[in-house]
Order: structure tokens, then C-alpha cells, then sequence
């Protein structure tokens, strides 16, 4: 496809990355669909032809949209743009409930247009060795994992007051369940499916009217057992994930991007960079940041435009990934162990 249109909805800062990012690959067909709330200044977009009606930038008959608008108003973008054809790229999460989730599917099978969810994380080098290792049985049969992360909402986007950004208002989709819902993603694409869940929700570090901690149990179909800790108040941040098996551990850290493999068969596994008191260690490659993963993901997008490629997280993915946090803060306010019938 040559000379592709790109429609990006929503110009804050995950839509000034994906901006950005599609000038570095070469891209310079950009319109953008804006409502001239964003809080970050406009020197950047100079030059880039601008809508504020959602009717008249579809007009221009863009072959893909970018959604990066507040998760509350993703889909009243998206089934429109579906339904005209477009191939789509949606932040994650999809939306704040399962509300119009099945009319953006029947769009995108009415207009031929193909979907990919915003999940970043499975386009990470140490997750993504993780994953080799989970494949190749190098740890056994997983019995246990532990996901960690924590951030200081308010140090987010210094240039503006957190409590007024999507994050933090309920009627914009925010939450710390739903905002970094990153985790409740690539623990399916690692370890399967989940069966049941249930969560503590509270908001007593920021006081906001939405929840900044959270705790989640998954039971996975294949009775691996994982509790993933969320919030919005921990400084220094951290981000980890820790998996057991009935033949070692895996443990990962987003701070140095690293995957450490302990195989207590042999006290190793073959093949890594080195060994470490029997841990072997594998890191990204020299010069790795994090929009490395933005710019794998948007390669992979224009492979799936091109029919070169399958989505990597696809609609249903960002269903089940939404599906699991609408689990956990139902069970917070119920107070009770929920079972996912599928």
C-alpha cells in the first residue's frame, strides 16, 4: 500500500508518539482529528492539516486511524472509522465497559478493515524471551506468578494537573485497573486464559473518585496462580513480573529491560549471554528505550496493512484484556470471587 493515509484522533501525549513515531518510519500523510483540548503545545503539528468533525476527517478517506483519544470516548471513533474502511489501531484499553464493543466488531467485518490493540508490552525483547522460555518448557509446568507495578500518577505529564487527565476522572475511563492494564494483557499472552479472579480496589492514596491501588488474583485455566498489584501513588516507580515453575523461575524487569531464567534441572539453560550464580541473563540490545516498543508496534501495524501480517493483540485480545479489568473492579465492589464464563 502505497502512500497510506493516517488519521490519528486524539493529540495528547500517546497520540504526539505515535505521531512522531510515524514521521521517523517515513510516513507524512498524517491528518489529524482533535478537539484542541490537549494540554501540550502545537509547534509539532504545524503544518499537518487538522478536523475537528469526525464526519469530515473520514471524508478524506484515510486507510488507517490511530484512536489515542480518552479510553471513555475510543469507540465512538473507532465504529465509524471501522465501518468506512479503515484499518485500526486502538490504545489500550478498548474503551471503559463492553458497551458498542460489538458494533466496533461488525464494523470492522462490514468495512474489511483490520484491528490491532495498543498492548505494547508483547513487543518487549526480555517479555518476549520470557515467553520462549514459558514455550519451551525450560521451567516446567508454571505453578505461581507475581506482577508488580507502581507509579506516581501526579509525576506523569508534569505540565499539567493529573487530576483533571483521563487517568483520573471516572467518566473519561479512568482508574489504575484500566490505565495500566498492561499486565492483565501479556499474562494471557503468557500464560493462557483465566478462569477466575478476584480484587481489592481502594483510593486513599490520591483521594480521587477513582481507585489508585489495586489487587488482583487470576486463576488460569491451567491452574497457574497469579497476584498483580496496581497503583498510582509508589515512588520510585517499578514494573516486574516473577513466574515459578515446577523446574525454576523467571523473573523480568522493565527497569533494565532484562530476562533471568534459573532451570534447577541442570542449575541453567543453554544458549544465553551469561552466567550468574546460576541465573542465566538475557538483555535488550544496546541502546534499548521504551519507544522501541511503540516503534515495533506501529511497524507491525503497517505489516498488517499491508497483508503482510496477522495482529499481534487483536480485538479479541483487547475484549478478553477488558473483559479481566471490568472483572476485577466488579469483584472489588461486590466483594466476591468472580468466575469468567466464556
Amino acid at each position: 500500500m502505497a502512500n497510506m493515509k493516517f488519521l490519528i484522533s486524539g493529540l495528547g501525549s500517546i497520540g504526539r508518539r505515535h505521531f512522531r513515531n510515524l514521521l521517523a518510519l517515513g510516513e507524512r500523510d498524517i491528518l489529524l482529528h482533535r478537539t484542541h483540548r490537549a494540554t501540550l503545545p502545537d509547534d509539532e503539528l504545524a503544518g499537518f492539516p487538522v478536523e475537528t468533525d469526525l464526519e469530515a476527517a473520514l471524508a478524506r478517506r484515510p486507510d488507517a486511524l490511530i484512536v489515542t483519544n480518552p479510553t471513555a470516548l475510543h469507540l465512538a471513533v473507532a465504529i465509524p472509522a471501522a465501518q468506512a474502511g479503515c484499518h485500526i489501531l486502538i490504545e489500550k484499553p478498548i474503551s471503559h465497559s463492553l458497551n458498542g464493543v460489538d458494533l466496533f466488531a461488525a464494523g470492522l467485518q462490514h468495512g474489511g478493515g483490520q484491528c490491532l490493540v495498543g498492548f505494547q508490552f508483547p513487543y518487549h525483547p526480555g517479555l518476549r524471551q520470557a515467553k520462549a522460555w514459558l514455550d519451551a518448557g525450560l521451567i516446567g509446568k508454571p505453578l505461581s506468578a507475581r506482577a508488580h507495578w507502581g507509579e506516581y500518577l501526579p509525576g506523569w505529564h508534569p505540565w499539567e494537573d493529573y487530576t483533571q487527565g483521563y487517568a483520573a476522572r471516572l467518566e473519561l475511563g479512568g482508574g489504575v485497573v484500566l490505565t495500566l492494564s498492561h499486565p492483565l494483557d501479556y499474562l494471557r499472552w503468557l500464560m493462557g486464559e483465566v478462569d477466575s479472579l478476584w480484587a481489592f480496589t481502594s483510593n486513599q492514596g490520591l483521594g480521587m473518585p477513582v481507585e489508585d491501588t489495586a489487587e488482583i488474583g487470576l486463576r488460569f485455566t491451567s491452574g497457574c496462580l497469579v497476584s498483580l498489584h496496581l497503583d498510582y501513588n509508589q515512588r520510585p516507580s517499578s514494573h516486574t513480573l516473577e513466574i515459578t515453575g515446577t523446574q525454576g523461575r523467571i523473573l523480568w524487569d522493565n527497569a533494565d529491560g532484562a530476562a533471568r531464567l534459573y532451570k534447577a534441572e541442570n542449575g541453567g539453560a543453554p544458549g544465553k549471554s551469561y552466567h550468574s550464580d546460576d541465573w542465566y541473563i538475557t538483555n535488550p540490545a544496546e541502546g534499548f528505550e521504551r519507544n522501541w516498543l511503540f516503534m515495533d508496534e506501529l511497524r507491525h501495524f503497517l505489516a498488517v496493512m499491508r497483508g503482510e501480517a496477522q495482529p499481534l493483540c487483536t480485538l479479541q485480545d483487547g475484549i478478553e484484556a477488558l473483559r479481566l479489568c471490568l472483572g476485577a473492579l466488579a469483584s472489588a465492589e461486590r466483594g466476591e470471587q468472580l468466575r469468567l464464563e466464556r
